[in-house]
């Protein structure tokens, strides 16, 4: 084992409280930051504030990272990792995309961090006197609500509630205030560079130094990753927040494992149950910036028991801190995003379930553990094999699926909806129930290639069977057990279920945490078959294994990416927005008469453009006579107050011309380029997207 000397350093633990430091701040400023926004006070001062002292905090948290033994990350390999993370973040950054019409959920949060940081309140209290008295609302047709952003309260007293959790709103919400758009667009192209620095300093740990700059190059340079991090979506914090506590777990195994023999010591007890809640806190705070990251606190649970079981009592802080701030981050969706909550409830409330019996069953078996009993000795024995041969299994199953198996839905389902549209616009088989699940192996291979799986399967049975043998024959605990545990959990059951529609490259997201880990198991397999090589057959023959085997994952992996290279989704989108707000006037309520002008622009109107907005429901929108009656009911409230009711239609002028709209105009007429709509093969470029808003005044 290498111990860093003057003239060989080791920079690793510096990167290590960096990145850690980093996702802390994250995880304290969304807890921190929804209580300031619950009660109206998230304004500039308030906010730099508190980013500030929550950063203070960070830091000094994260001096309670262990520094466990083992290679030193030199000059040259911190080297290259921190040039490779800052080349990907860069060329994130300058091909950022502009989505800002909320018809992605990047626009929506986008979307939600202008109006926290434009009215320092969520939800936002609408004033009724601004929309024409309370009046409007107790019209059946008329509504705040539009995508992402729900109506709550009374008439009289009616609230803006935006739909997902307020972490990223409250992140996204400084640099807005720092430097606009620019600054905010850039945002998750530095957050996820950070997700790939923990991401390449953890593969640095348990795999080498060498290993650290390409893992973290091929995990940035797929179009998954890279596409979420062009773009405001909460994948890039939640990886950074994820990646950040996966590594203070491995860091703290490592560490404690070395040293078991003295974890008596009072002093290094002290260390691991500080670093174990930092992990726990880091994993399970994830939860402020997305709520499905119940998951990976579930699967920490057996994580915990088993090492509990093993008398490492640090676990107790672990799961402490996990399972504590998961139930602080559905705290904060029950009082900020309940209406989001019900939504997802048909998906969620099993995941409970699953949570409910998992910890029953851990706490059954973890007593039987202390009780003396053990598994039989003729399954112990085998369990190595049992286990990679399960691994195997599993993985092909999973492949198989489409040749037996095809997944629906209900058809009655907005989103079995969605798809029965985009079948026809694609020429396929109208089957809108269908959920495509089946097929999520496939969409892996999309992006890495069948090579790739085959290779990362094979590494998973691997090191499922090194597992086996540990629980057989005892020792110390592998570093990279815990999180090989839980991000294999988490994509086995994405993979099962994805629980999305399956409109890509919108839905690759899903694949956030396989394709990392994917990525991460086949460097793992060329470093491990590269070092055996070398030491069976020579320096050459090693490097030739090394380099055949990375070339097997790296070359689909940038073929994939290739066609999207320098793209910009919906490059031109502020100034469509921009467009479109110069053309409201002062005193102007707008009123949204087509679906897509209710969609695209009522949430924009009066966050960007600081204008008040009534959207029409579908309902209304039925009968162009009941539009009509409703607008100038709306327009004699609003003249009385002094404004004008301005109608805006998205679709086309025909609307307006059936209202009988006076001084109709054409405000905004550009085309922007946008993700395709791919169901069943591999989206490679941009489709054209042509924003066309016309306005008129209610006919008197």
């Amino acid at each position: 084992m290498e111990i860093p000397t003057a003239e060989r350093p080791d920079l690793a633990p510096l990167l290590e409280r960096v990145v850690v430091a980093a996702a802390l701040w994250v995880v304290l400023l969304g807890f921190l930051g929804s209580v300031i926004a619950w009660i109206g006070a998230w304004i500039p001062v308030v906010g730099f504030t508190t980013a500030l002292v929550t950063a203070a905090l960070a830091v000094r948290l994260s001096r309670h990272l262990p520094t466990p033994a083992g290679r030193p990350l030199g000059p040259v390999a911190a080297g290259g990792l921190v040039l490779g993370v800052l080349a990907v973040t860069v060329w994130t950054g300058a091909t950022h995309s502009e989505q800002v019409l909320p018809r992605r959920d990047s626009a929506s949060y986008l979307q939600a961090s202008i109006y926290l940081a434009e009215t320092g309140s969520r939800p936002v209290a609408i004033d009724p006197a601004t929309i024409g008295g309370p009046q409007t609302l107790a019209e059946d047709g008329l509504t705040l609500e539009a995508p992402a952003f729900y109506e709550i309260g009374s008439p009289a007293d009616p609230s803006v509630q935006p739909q997902f959790m307020p972490g990223p709103a409250l992140v996204y919400s400084l640099p807005w205030w720092a430097g606009g758009s620019t600054a905010t667009l850039w945002t998750p192209a530095v957050v996820g560079g950070l997700a790939l620095l923990a991401i390449g300093l953890l593969v640095g740990r348990v795999v080498g130094p060498s290993a650290a700059a390409p893992a973290a190059l091929l995990v940035g340079a797929c179009f998954p990753w890279l596409h979420t991090a062009r773009s405001t979506y909460s994948e890039p914090l939640a990886g950074l927040t994820l990646g950040a506590g996966f590594l203070a777990l491995t860091l703290l195994l490592r560490a404690a494992e070395d040293t078991h023999d003295d974890s008596r010591d009072r002093t290094a007890g002290a260390m691991w149950r500080g670093a174990a809640l930092i992990a726990g806190v880091l994993i399970g705070g994830t939860a402020i910036v997305r709520i499905d990251a119940l998951r990976e606190t579930m699967l920490l649970i057996p994580v915990a028991a088993v090492l509990l079981a093993r008398s490492r009592g640090w676990a107790r802080h672990l799961l402490t801190g996990a399972v504590g701030t998961t139930l602080a981050g559905f705290a904060v969706a029950g009082v900020m995003s309940w209406r989001y909550l019900g939504e997802i409830g048909g998906s969620l409330v099993p995941l409970v379930g699953l949570v409910v019996l998992m910890s029953i069953g851990c706490w059954w078996l973890l007593r039987r553990s202390r009780a003396g009993w053990s598994l039989p000795e003729w399954l112990t024995a085998r369990l190595p094999v049992v286990l990679a041969g399960g691994v195997v299994v599993v993985g092909v199953l999973l492949a198989l699926r489409p040749l037996a198996l095809t997944t629906r839905q209900n058809p009655r389902d907005p989103g079995a909806m969605y798809v029965a549209r985009m079948q026809a616009e694609l020429g396929l088989p109208i089957d809108g129930g269908r959920t495509y699940a089946e097929h999520s192996v496939d969409w892996l291979s999309w992006w890495v290639g069948p090579t790739a799986l085959i290779i990362a399967l094979v590494t998973l049975a691997v090191l499922a069977r090194r597992l086996g043998t540990w629980w057989a024959k005892g020792g110390s605990l592998p570093a990279w057990s815990a999180a090989l545990f839980v991000t294999t959990g988490s994509t086995l059951l994405t993979l099962v279920r994805p629980g999305i529609t399956p409109d890509h490259p919108w839905a690759d997201r899903r694949l956030l945490i396989a394709l990392p880990l994917a990525l991460v198991l086949c460097v793992a397999a060329a470093w491990w078959a590269g070092a055996r090589a070398r030491g069976r057959w020579g320096t050459s023959a090693g490097a030739a294994v090394l380099v055949v085997l990375l070339a097997a994952t790296t070359v689909p992996t940038i073929m994939a990416t290739w066609p999207h290279r320098a793209e910009r989704v919906e490059a031109g989108g502020l100034a469509a927005a921009q467009t479109y707000c110069d053309a409201l006037e002062p005193g102007d309520v707008v009123l949204a008469v087509d679906d897509w002008a209710v969609n695209h622009w009522t949430q924009v109107t009066r966050g960007m453009c600081g204008v008040p907005s009534i959207a029409t429901t579908g309902k209304l929108r039925d009968d162009p006579d009941q539009v009509l009656a409703a607008a100038r009911r709306l327009d004699d409230r609003v003249r009385a107050r002094g404004g004008r009711v301005l109608l805006v239609a998205h679709k086309e002028p025909q609307t307006l011309q059936d209202l009988g709209a006076a001084d109709v105009r054409v405000v905004l007429d550009t085309q922007l380029m946008e993700d395709p709509h791919a169901l069943t093969q591999r989206p490679d470029q941009l489709d054209p997207l042509r924003l066309v808003v016309w306005t008129g005044r209610v006919p008197r």
